[in-house]
């Protein structure tokens, strides 16, 4: 049972299956009272060891309908809960590569304590440290108070991102201990966690703090303006009946009285209502403007999607089964504006016999997800080496209607399908999907590049040939896959 020296104190963890694990070390100062919306501080010292074996709560925040679908019980949660979990195969002074991965959920909700996250085997199977962390959610994390409290809480609408900034800051100062090298460090994410990972490529104060990133069904373009995230935060003050500038009254709001206030509409799978803010404070530009001027010259990037993403968000859609070609057309034109109905003219040139359930898939799965990563890719290709996967694998679980859908990707990611059964299907074919993706972030974050003797060749992206290596039961490099969707969807619509 090994005790670590952490920057703040010595930390007391476990062994389990030959990999040493600690769960629960704080990265920052508990943000609560006085310290409630605002920047993360470092971690209070403490004296003797402190016992790492247990998850600390969850960040607050509100019921997450999925969990709820599939039956998990509603966790503890907290406004104390910036805490870490660290998986080391030694705590000794190998100077291991490290992987710090960033929980997606919306902006809203999720933790790094989810089984689908356990770092056991990447420890296992890649000499590689994991860390996991917890960060601030919702309305605790990107809420932007700054212009309804003036001074009071500057860089409210990036807490969460900042948050994760403090604990790679941690990692910085402590991982040694744990057998880490701070100068290896590959943060890697998926939604709003790969969202996360791509627009701290963007942010300046994160600059030096990791060399690799995986960013997995997210790009740099999920943001808000000021203006954006200002009107959504009215109304959110206004439904918890505190005047605007009554900073007093804001703070005495209790946890569950500020989650009970979180308006009908913004609670839904589907709608991001928290978003990183260009605010000035932390983030001074689009986060993809930042790249592509090199913010994060020489980071390597390795990013993807899966075919239908879509199809998660898609179940919980009560005119999904009414959909029309024109309702697409409106449904896009609200988003984009008029450039909507050529865009639909054009994905339906393509799909002469798909139903317009099927249109409305693949164009919404390419403007969240796809072409994002494609735009992040394109941004960073010119400062560093850059890779692009496609997840095709699709589950046949809920008879098949979620095909290759958001998420699925993460349990063959970890290799850790024996607690993502109901999600991803059965069968001695997954074991093979599960070591080629798990292998290849392993490569990735060991030497940068994810090639590995378990697939064929996988070659950089670059705007040419646009190589792109497809993950399923059978791995391949495709050049360019839905290339004429993309020529359209850039001419159009191009992420910012």
């Amino acid at each position: 049972m090994a005790i670590v020296e952490t920057r703040s104190g010595r930390v007391l963890g476990y062994e389990h299956g030959g990999v040493q694990v600690f769960k629960g070390i704080p990265y920052a100062t508990p943000p609560v009272g006085t310290l409630r919306w605002q920047m993360p501080k470092p971690e209070a010292p403490w004296d003797g060891t402190r016992t790492a074996r247990k998850f600390s709560p969850q960040c607050a925040q509100t019921e997450f309908a999925l969990n709820a679908m599939m039956g998990a019980p509603r966790p503890a949660y907290s406004e104390d809960s910036l805490y870490l979990n660290v998986w080391t195969p030694a705590c000794d002074n190998a100077r291991r590569p490290v992987m710090v991965w960033i929980h997606g959920g919306a902006f809203m909700w999720g933790a790094g304590d989810t089984p689908w996250y356990d770092g056991t085997n990447f420890a296992q199977h890649g000499d590689v440290v994991v860390v996991t962390i917890n960060y601030r959610l919702g309305p605790f994390g990107f809420m932007h108070l700054d212009d309804l409290f003036p001074g009071a809480f500057p860089g409210a609408g990036n807490l969460g991102l900042a948050d994760q900034i403090a604990a790679l800051e941690w990692v910085r100062d402590s991982i040694a201990a744990f057998g880490g090298d701070a100068d290896r460090v590959t943060i890697f994410g998926e939604s709003a966690g790969a969202a996360s990972v791509a627009t701290l490529l963007g942010t300046p104060a994160a600059r030096g703090l990791f060399t690799g990133a995986i960013a997995e069904s997210g790009g740099a373009s999920w943001f808000a303006t000021p203006e954006q995230a200002t009107a959504f935060t009215s109304k959110y003050v206004d439904s918890l009946g505190v005047e605007r500038g009554d900073t007093a009254a804001l703070l005495a709001k209790s946890t569950d009285e500020i989650l009970d206030a979180m308006p009908e509409w913004a609670s839904g799978v589907g709608n991001l209502p928290f978003l990183p803010v260009v605010d000035g404070v932390l983030l001074a530009e689009p986060p993809l403007t930042a790249i592509a001027q090199g913010n994060a010259a020489g980071v390597h990037v390795l990013t993807g999607t899966n075919r239908h993403e879509m199809t998660l968000f898609m179940m919980q859609d009560p005119a999904l089964g009414s959909m029309t070609d024109d309702v697409v057309r409106d449904r896009l034109t609200a988003i984009i504006g008029e450039d909507a109905g050529s865009l639909v003219d054009d994905y339906r040139s393509r799909r002469p016999d798909a139903g317009p359930q099927e249109l409305w898939l693949d164009i919404a799965t390419d403007r969240v997800f796809r072409m994002p990563a494609i735009a992040l890719l394109e941004a960073q290709a010119q400062h560093a080496p850059t890779w692009l996967y496609l997840f095709t694998y699709e589950t046949p679980v809920f008879g098949g209607i979620l095909k290759s859908t958001h998420a699925l990707e993460i349990p063959f990611v970890f290799d850790t399908l024996e607690s993502a059964e109901i999600f991803t299907g059965s069968g001695p074919e997954l074991a093979g999907l599960a070591e080629a993706m798990h292998q290849s972030w392993i490569a990735f974050a060991r030497t940068g590049d994810p090639n590995h003797g378990g697939l064929p060749v996988w070659p950089r992206y670059d705007r040419e040939r646009r190589a792109t290596m497809r993950f399923d039961t059978v791995r391949e490099v495709l050049d360019d896959p839905a290339g004429a969707d993309r020529v359209t969807f850039f001419a159009q619509a191009a992420p910012s």
